[in-house]
């Protein structure tokens, strides 16, 4: 006779009896333009429909809704930090603008009650990593491929919170004993 084993849910790592039907997760998936985009969605492609997932973006992000392959709700913040040519936000605006997004989001959490945050990269994604793990999510950080020895100014404030912090080139995992190196999305 077989055993039924306990499944793994592989967003979260939780063993569910084989006997009873799995929770479907909410997962809120937070995308920002451009190469940070086409990440997220890939790695939701390996991931699978299983997942109740909900996408948060930048309210001037035109383009990642449009490549979202997989169903939910899209919820749109402003940005904490704005990056036009090349220059960033003088730190006071910066200041202000992220006390404005952490405002923004927290009714979105509140109403989402996500159990996972995945997140890779754009500003954004740094007030809902706070009030998501916070809120009591676990946080997935996806760091970008575009990085290869350095971590970004979003994922080094959100690699102590970060519950899994994947990194995909194996010179990040030598710095940073925290990350698990899965290899490249692209």
């Amino acid at each position: 006779m077989l055993s039924q084993r306990p499944a793994t849910d592989p967003l979260t790592h939780v063993e569910h009896p084989a006997t009873s039907p799995r929770p479907r997760l909410r997962v809120l998936v937070v995308l920002g333009e451009g190469g940070h985009t086409r990440q997220m969605l890939t790695l939701l492609d390996q991931l699978g429909p299983q997942y109740d997932y909900h996408y948060l973006m930048a309210d001037q992000d035109r383009l990642s809704e449009a490549q979202i392959r997989l169903p939910g709700p899209v919820y749109r913040v402003r940005r904490p930090r704005t990056k036009v040519e090349g220059r960033t936000d003088p730190l006071p605006v910066a200041l202000l603008q992220t006390l404005r997004s952490l405002f923004e989001v927290w009714p979105l959490l509140r109403r989402i009650r996500p159990d996972v945050v995945l997140a890779n990269g754009p500003s954004v994604a740094v007030p809902v990593v706070l009030l998501g793990k916070l809120a009591g999510a676990r946080v997935i950080w996806l760091e970008t491929a575009s990085r290869v020895y350095s971590l970004s100014a979003s994922a080094r404030i959100v690699y102590p919170l970060a519950d899994l912090f994947i990194v995909q080139w194996p010179q990040l995992r030598q710095r940073y004993p925290k990350a698990v190196y899965a290899g490249r999305l692209l």
